[in-house]
């Protein structure tokens, strides 16, 4: 069979198993990889590795097996060194291995956008142990925010209100940290307005925004988001401009052969008209799942498309939706749903719900998303928020 590209993708969870149905519908043949069978992508994709991307051996072995036209990373915990000397070799990694190296870690990023490109971020230090920990907090002034370089989806972020909850800190953020490096990142805690997702595509037309997303975080992790977010036009140009900056960076420097398209998560926060650089990730964003109702192309279509080197569109629309988390709340193995017909059902909008899909639940664990449209991203959001609340995990065990 002839396929448009052969496409491995590293982490599988469920951003990852969105993108591998959106890679699919263009004709695309998908290894899905993850560290544990039976992973949310892996459940849509033509085959599957199971390892961890730690393991540089292992990589290096699978990617030289399957021989990919695109390397696509879904996670941060990877061992980058191997994907930038197969960078060298050829492989295309997406959107390049030196953006997986920079973005791996919070402090990569932070240190390209406030050391090479000026960006305005918040006051922050690292440490690598508490005695640091505590020098970085005089730095940045109580409260600050305490959160492993490398996590996943806000894990081990604590804010702190005084010295005496430093210590906690520190031992939150080591027991959820990724890969092997013992450090955390002290930051000044802004009081901000609102907070923003950018998606931000870079594809062979050039560069395209989509219409900013606003979300709620609890526990440092996304519980709600909606699109759009008003933001003047100063606080979107100047957002605009930052994110074009940093994907731009993040795009070159990389062998000829490579094209830096993808599409980038940025985050912002947003004080009247000033806009600060937060974080940035080089693929498709959790707080983004909204797209899925409130874009004609999703932030998984466009993902696509762009490494695929296929036409996306110079702008991007969106009707008022909103996304709100179905939560697990205990570990288990042998479980089911819910509710979800008297989810699909709330007066006054366009529901959808999303089952990720995953083997097991642990306490806050992400299994699923209801979406919602209406007339206004409030409405959208109390829509999708009461459709969530109404799909139940039944634990059996």
């Amino acid at each position: 069979m002839t396929h448009t590209a052969k496409i491995l993708l590293l982490g599988s969870g469920e951003l990852g198993r969105e993108f591998v149905i959106s890679a699919k519908r263009l004709g695309a043949y998908v290894v899905a990889c993850d560290a544990y069978a039976a992973a949310p992508a892996m459940q849509v994709a033509d085959a599957s590795e199971v390892f961890s991307m730690l393991d540089g051996e292992r990589l290096r072995d699978v990617i030289h097996h399957h021989q990919p036209d695109l390397i696509v990373p879904e996670v941060e915990a990877i061992r980058t060194e191997v994907l930038a000397e197969l960078e060298e070799k050829g492989f295309n990694v997406v959107p390049s291995a030196r953006a997986t190296q920079l973005t791996m870690n919070r402090d990569g990023i932070r240190d390209l956008a406030v050391q090479e490109l000026g960006l305005t971020t918040s006051k922050y230090r690292y440490a690598k142990n508490l005695e640091e920990v505590r020098a970085g907090a005089e730095h940045t002034g109580f409260p600050c925010v305490i959160k492993p370089v490398m996590s996943s989806s806000g894990k081990g972020q604590t804010t702190v209100n005084d010295a005496s909850e430093l210590e906690a800190a520190w031992d939150y953020a080591v027991a959820n940290m990724r890969g092997d490096r013992q450090r955390v990142i002290v930051e000044q805690f802004v009081d901000f307005d609102y907070e923003i997702t950018l998606l931000t595509v870079r594809h062979a037309g050039g560069i395209t925004f989509c219409p900013p997303i606003g979300h709620r975080q609890e526990r440092g992790d996304y519980q709600e988001s909606w699109q759009p977010t008003p933001m003047t036009d100063a606080a979107i140009a100047k957002a605009h401009e930052m994110a074009a900056k940093v994907v731009e960076n993040l795009a070159t420097g990389g062998p000829e052969h490579t094209n830096g398209w993808g599409l980038f998560g940025v985050e912002f926060f947003v004080k009247g008209e000033e806009v600060i650089f937060s974080e940035l990730s080089p693929r498709p964003h959790d707080t983004g799942m909204v797209t899925s109702l409130s874009q004609n192309l999703s932030e998984f279509d466009l993902h696509a498309r762009a490494v695929m080197g296929l036409p996306v569109p110079p702008e991007i629309r969106a009707r008022p939706s909103a996304s709100a988390v179905i939560l697990a709340d205990r570990e288990s193995e042998d479980f089911t749903y819910n509710g979800i017909a008297h989810a699909l059902v709330v007066e006054g909008a366009s529901v959808d719900v999303r089952i990720f899909g995953k083997p097991s639940t642990r306490p806050y664990r992400r299994m699923g998303v209801a979406l919602a449209s209406a007339g206004s991203t409030d409405e959208a959001r109390r829509i999708a928020s009461e459709a969530a609340s109404r799909v139940k995990l039944n634990y059996r065990d």
